[in-house]
């Protein structure tokens, strides 16, 4: 038997290669055409997940596979989300968006709380809910920021990137505390906040100590990097394993505490590379959760969360663009460029859907609105304002 399954391995094991290689050259190509065609990659990237989802005629990649891939993508990408997030610069900024950034959280989070209330969700299902649609996609801003084919100026990408890095900051510190208020594990919510405490003070005191290894490895660039994902990894694990805090999350707790050592800028250079890798596998996988014949019966929930986006989120946003005097900010493209919803919607989805707080038809419609209004976003923000030079900026949509 043993003999068998040795032998059996190396099948499975290279057939699973092979996937994620196809996958991957799939979405160069989506990602090649859709930019010829003068559109960002990023939407070639959805439609090849959905090219190769159990929804659609055709090749069907591995349920499970693309399962693990989608939560081990999400739990890296989270990570490097939040070593490129500085706290302590953030704290050190002056003027309206140190503000408007967190207020518009809490506005969007409870406009659309209290209508997901009105239809008949559970209290803590509402706020998460709201919370999923006050939060941009940290990933997608930064490639509009990047993208050769942008249109907005400087002070515009400026905004963008610090309004996305505080919604982040405020939106998982409201989750945190609504995950210790309500308890959605098996444990009671004093237990649960509890341990949330407890694994906070883990991550202030493993970003004490990381510096300290990190500069003793600074000059080893393969044992820094691997020092950099490995200790931020076990981290997030052991918050997932052994306080109750779901993967993703502490995975971004993880990255907030690397980004806080002396040495981040480096660890930000050198992970930098993989972001991308992570950002493809996560839109593909996206895509393949997307199941058209259930659209009819999510169209309801897909309309609402749309306008909700629109009215409690990028309204503010373009009315705090518009008369906080923020200089040479271009308030329409500061809206629709935060106009979307990512990454952090996605990993509240699924904690829902696991703790059978929601219904099928709004994981669905969670996973919907998240493509549509990645696609809004990224085209629709190019419109109008200068168009930047083919060599400005890094390489993007």
């Amino acid at each position: 038997m043993r003999a068998a399954l040795a032998a059996s391995l190396p099948i499975g094991t290279a057939a699973s290669v092979l996937e994620i290689g196809l996958l991957l050259l799939l979405a160069v190509g989506a990602g090649w055409l859709l930019r010829r065609a003068g559109l960002p990659a990023v939407v070639g990237y959805l439609a090849v997940g959905l090219l190769v989802s159990p929804f659609t005629p055709g090749y069907v990649a591995d349920r499970h596979q693309l399962e693990l891939l989608a939560d081990v993508g999400v739990v890296l990408l989270l990570f490097e989300v939040g070593v490129e997030i500085n706290p302590l610069r953030v704290a050190r900024e002056r003027g309206p968006l140190l503000w408007a950034g967190p207020a518009q959280v809490i506005l969007t989070a409870l406009a659309t709380g209290a209508a997901c209330l009105a239809l008949g969700l559970a209290p803590a299902a509402a706020v998460l809910v709201g919370l999923a649609v006050a939060m941009s996609s940290s990933v997608v801003v930064v490639n509009i920021t990047r993208s050769r084919r942008r249109s907005t100026n400087r002070p515009t990408e400026e905004a963008m990137l610090a309004w996305s890095v505080l919604q982040d900051l405020t939106g998982v510190a409201v989750i945190l505390l609504v995950l210790a208020w309500v308890g959605l594990s098996a444990r009671p919510p004093v237990e649960a906040a509890a341990l949330i405490l407890a694994f906070l003070i883990l991550a202030v005191a493993f970003a004490w100590l990381l510096p300290w290894l990190l500069h003793a490895l600074q000059r080893e660039h393969d044992l820094f990097l691997l020092l950099s994902v490995g200790s931020g990894l076990v981290v997030a694990g052991a918050g997932a394993r052994f306080f109750g805090v779901p993967l993703a999350l502490a995975a971004f707790v993880a990255g907030l505490a690397v980004g806080e050592s002396p040495v981040a800028a480096e660890a930000r250079r050198r992970i930098l590379p993989f972001r991308d890798l992570f950002a493809v596998l996560f839109f593909v996988l996206l895509g393949s959760l997307v199941d058209p014949a259930g659209l009819g019966r999510a169209a309801p929930w897909i309309g609402f969360l749309l306008a909700s986006v629109a009215v409690t989120k990028m309204a503010p946003v373009f009315l705090v663009a518009r008369f906080a005097r923020l200089p040479d900010v271009r308030p329409w493209q500061l809206a629709v460029g935060l106009g979307q919803v990512g990454e952090f919607s996605f990993v509240l989805a699924s904690i829902l859907l696991a703790a059978g707080l929601i219904p099928g038809e709004l994981y669905l419609a969670l996973v919907a609105s998240v493509v549509v209004s990645i696609v809004f976003s990224t085209i629709v923000v190019r419109l109008g304002g200068r168009t930047a030079s083919p060599l400005a900026g890094a390489a993007g949509d």
